[in-house]
């Protein structure tokens, strides 16, 4: 089975020791999450780490993925010039993907990079990864703002192009759940913030992904989500697996949501 796992991610920079300066230890449990999901995805060997991030180039009419052979990047803009990354691409797999694209008419490929920089949103899982896992290239995808249902189909193209190359893939899905979770917090608090992330964290922790694309995209727009279309592109590299889900944590300590899920196919 090509698609090994997927992860359902935060991307706080604050988790970054030389970020948060001590700050992180607030958020002790999502860290100790992370850990584990690093070490499982070592144990897996992937061939290849697909990490969907809210932070790539965003277009409204487009998936964009990450073009060319390798990209760098580092937390200088969080006072961290020193914690650096330098990543291969599968060019093999990208090609594939966005030719699968072309022939069903997704609007998704290589074209109109912006920054090639890698963005925190990818960075902040790579962090923890490449402590324990060197090995595998990775890709980086975008988020659009086009419909679910065509972020699901991104998510089953990306499966049936690891399927036609033969590639063990694992799918980490970086996003946030909710930013107004606390009155506190660095954007206040709504009564749809808690309402969303109770939600999105029963669905994920059932393995009930498909159920996603129910979600109103007005009412997260009002929880001021940040991961949902990432989480439904992962659900998409999903489609038609029978999964494990297990719920690693949830914390909302800082006013925004991380939520932390494993999914694993089953026999």
């Amino acid at each position: 089975m090509a698609i090994l796992a997927a992860f359902m991610v935060p991307h706080p920079p604050l988790i970054v020791p030389a970020v948060g300066r001590g700050e992180e230890k607030q958020v002790q449990t999502t860290i100790d999450s992370y850990e584990r999901v690093a070490k499982e995805i070592a144990a897996l060997k992937p061939d290849t780490i697909v990490i969907s991030s809210p932070h790539a180039v965003l277009y409204r009419d487009y998936f964009h993925i990450s073009p060319g052979e390798n990209a760098s990047g580092s937390f200088a803009r969080f006072r961290a010039p020193e914690v650096r990354f330098s990543e291969n691409y599968d060019t093999g797999l990208v090609a594939e993907i966005s030719k699968l694209a072309k022939e069903c008419r997704l609007p998704a490929g290589t074209e109109g990079e912006l920054d090639r920089t890698l963005d925190h949103g990818t960075m902040v899982p790579l962090y923890f990864i490449r402590k324990h896992y060197t090995e595998g290239r990775i890709i980086r995808v975008g988020l659009s703002g086009l419909s679910y249902e065509d972020h699901y189909k991104l998510g089953q193209l990306i499966q049936k192009a690891a399927d036609n190359l033969g590639r063990r893939v694992v799918y980490v899905a970086s996003g946030d759940l909710s930013h107004k979770l606390q009155h506190y917090g660095p954007y206040g608090f709504v009564k749809e913030g808690p309402e969303y992330d109770a939600k999105l964290m029963e669905v994920c922790s059932q393995g009930a992904l498909k159920e996603l694309m129910d979600f109103d995209e007005d009412f997260c727009d009002a929880a001021a989500e940040c991961g949902h279309r990432s989480f439904v592109i992962m659900a998409g590299a999903l489609d038609g697996i029978r999964i494990r889900a297990t719920k690693f944590s949830h914390e909302d300590v800082t006013g925004v949501g991380y939520g932390i899920c494993s999914f694993y196919p089953q026999e």
